[in-house]
């Protein structure tokens, strides 16, 4: 049975990555393994601009529709989703599209995550008192290892949580875990990577165009069902698209300044996309669309 081939391609928000990726399976027989930290949830459908049903053409995709609102997810997940569509190509003898919506997953994958300690259900139990006053389980690591605390925000309390786990169910403080448990890569091979590149201006018009499309598409009772049966709790509610609905519904914004904020927002997150990008990336074909697609789709 013959090995894969497997691409990957990144770019920032409204670049033209998903209907490139589709083009792309279709003509290689590929799956789709879609990296986003939104479009991986039934029901946000329009503000997280994943394609449809009809517009998949048929290409299986795997990271699309995949969790409930309610349920999390961190990087794990996509490891494991990349594992199992690894699988499937090689059972199906199909090929395989990256397409990186948010591409720090892409380089967890090429980097890897190490393997976190087990805990007992007494050391779960103790964890989550501990986290109701997360600063002071902040100071206290900090207190034992400054070094690796400082590359942790005071309010990420995810990862604070992280570094207690490890403490408390290794009694080894988490810069010398990792240091004796470093990440090993899930992508072992050379992975291509194509990053979509647009003009500041031409992208920040893509964007208005969109947030205008998403809201002619029902984006406001999309939230609104959203809300009434997840509530304002789950971390996917305070997405770009969703927090501004929100304020919308409760009276802070009127409709065309709704539009206004979606736009400049996600404008910024582009920004920050780019850079990203930019700076984690170094082996990588870049292009604007025109030339990307040229380039892939011969």
């Amino acid at each position: 049975m013959k090995h894969f081939e497997q691409l990957a391609i990144i770019g920032p928000t409204a670049s033209g990555k998903t209907a490139l990726s589709i083009s792309l399976a279709k003509q290689r027989d590929a799956i789709i393994l879609s990296l986003d930290s939104l479009a991986i949830y039934r029901e946000i459908d329009i503000v997280s601009a994943k394609p449809t049903v009809k517009e998949r053409e048929g290409i299986p995709h795997y990271g699309i529709d995949h969790l409930h609102p309610n349920e999390p997810f961190d990087v794990t997940t996509f490891i494991n989703l990349y594992k199992e569509v690894c699988q499937e190509c090689t059972a199906t003898e199909k090929n395989l599209v990256i397409v990186g919506g948010t591409s720090f997953y892409l380089k967890m994958l090429l980097e890897g995550v190490s393997e976190l300690p087990p805990l007992s259900i007494e050391q779960q139990a103790e964890v989550g008192l501990q986290m109701q006053n997360s600063k002071a389980v902040y100071e206290k690591l900090a207190k034992l290892d400054p070094k690796y605390m400082r590359q942790i925000e005071h309010g990420d309390t995810y990862r604070i949580q992280k570094a207690m786990e490890i403490y408390l169910a290794t009694g080894q403080t988490p810069g010398i875990y990792f240091a004796a448990n470093p990440p090993k890569p899930v992508i072992e091979e050379p992975l291509p990577i194509y990053e979509i590149l647009w003009p500041r201006d031409a992208l920040r018009k893509r964007i208005r165009l969109r947030t205008k499309q998403m809201l002619q598409q029902g984006l406001i009772d999309e939230v609104i069902a959203l809300e009434k049966k997840y509530t304002r709790s789950p971390n996917c509610m305070k997405a770009i698209g969703i927090k501004e609905t929100l304020a919308y519904l409760d009276g802070i914004y009127d409709k065309a300044m709704l539009e206004e904020k979606i736009a400049v927002n996600t404008g910024r997150l582009a920004k920050r996309q780019e850079t990203f990008n930019r700076s984690q990336f170094k082996e990588v074909i870049r292009g604007e669309l025109g030339e990307i697609e040229k380039m892939l789709l011969q």
